[in-house]
């Protein structure tokens, strides 16, 4: 946004994008001044380039461009009771200066958060040491670890986070290049969420608003998705725990396929589970005991659902999970299934 207020200042021209200009207090520090030159200069030309090309658009093209993006930059506001209109991408702006400002604002994000931000984590001014995309990615894992030993969560599917976490735009940058280093558009999330099949650069909002949509830090999702089940297909949907979500609940579902990736791990699991009991069955036959009992059968599953827990992963599809399988007519079925097929 220092960059951009200078940029649309009426009184700065292409000529004047130099580093003579770029200093205090145009940007407040001089730490900031310099990593904004190092940051245009570079080793292409490309970001200076791009800098001139928005210092010489026209008056109304600035004002324009400026106007758009202090709305923008204001995420946490679309989640308010009362939210402002979300603003479209101001028209008026040729369409060579907003490729300039789309690409220098992008880079904030390719080379600025990859090599290190001229802040700590608080804000403060840093030469040295700023917070850089694996920083971040560490400090995200660090915050939210329940245990050493823990394994890291994805906050938007509840899977796994995998040992490659990937930092993503809730809203895409994209559309909304000023928000590519907006400190409530990165989410650290798993391959799979931030793949082109799921998530990718799709819209999070409905008619430019927030309102029917969830946030992983301003409007959390957490325990207000269920998941319903149909034990003959092995199959899981989503669900709403109250209705006024509903709409939130089918908004993230088809933004990630999270139907579709929960059945897949619900078909799993329900493998696993099969595997054991059958195992359970065929060593006590094997000891000539008898067939397995569905007192038997029930202490098993019994035992396996009191080790879930919220803190790993997929805890919601295993919970559905042997809720169904814990039913009266599921353990008639595997008395009657374990007894006879070993």
């Amino acid at each position: 946004m220092h960059l951009l207020k200078w940029l649309c200042d009426p009184t700065t021209a292409a000529a004047d994008v130099t580093q003579i200009n770029l200093v205090p207090p145009r940007v407040p520090t001089q730490i900031e001044a310099d990593w904004l030159w190092n940051f245009l200069y570079g080793r292409k030309p490309t970001r200076l380039e791009q800098a001139k090309i928005i210092a010489g658009m026209s008056a109304p093209e600035k004002t324009a461009l400026l106007g758009w993006s202090n709305s923008v930059a204001a995420v946490f506001a679309q989640f308010l009771p009362t939210p402002p209109a979300w603003p479209t991408a101001p028209l008026v702006i040729a369409a060579p200066a907003w490729a300039a400002f789309k690409g220098l604002m992008e880079a904030f994000y390719e080379r600025g958060l990859k090599r290190g931000l001229p802040y700590l984590a608080n804000g403060t001014p840093a030469a040295v040491n700023g917070v850089s995309y694996k920083s971040f990615v560490q400090a995200f894992c660090d915050a939210h670890r329940s245990h050493p030993d823990a394994l890291d969560l994805c906050v938007l599917c509840g899977g796994e986070l995998g040992d490659t976490p990937e930092v993503d735009h809730w809203i895409s940058k994209g559309q909304y290049p000023l928000l590519s280093v907006c400190q409530n558009n990165l989410l650290p999330i798993c391959h799979d969420c931030n793949s082109s099949a799921n998530k990718g650069e799709k819209p999070v909002h409905v008619s430019g608003c927030f309102d029917d949509w969830f946030h992983p830090y301003l409007r959390s999702g957490n325990g207000k998705v269920t998941v319903n089940y149909q034990l003959i297909t092995r199959s899981v949907t989503c669900a709403a725990v109250n209705p006024t979500d509903e709409a939130r609940v089918r908004n993230l579902d088809e933004l990630l396929n999270l139907s579709t990736r929960w059945t897949k791990r619900f078909k799993a699991e329900y493998r696993i589970q099969q595997d054991d009991l059958r195992r359970i069955a065929k060593k006590k036959i094997e000891s000539q005991q008898g067939a397995v009992s569905q007192v038997e059968i029930q202490n098993h599953l019994q035992g396996e659902q009191s080790k879930l827990s919220p803190a790993r992963p997929w805890f919601e599809v295993h919970y559905a999970l042997f809720t169904a399988l814990l039913q009266q007519a599921r353990l008639d079925a595997w008395q009657t299934e374990l007894g006879v097929a070993i």
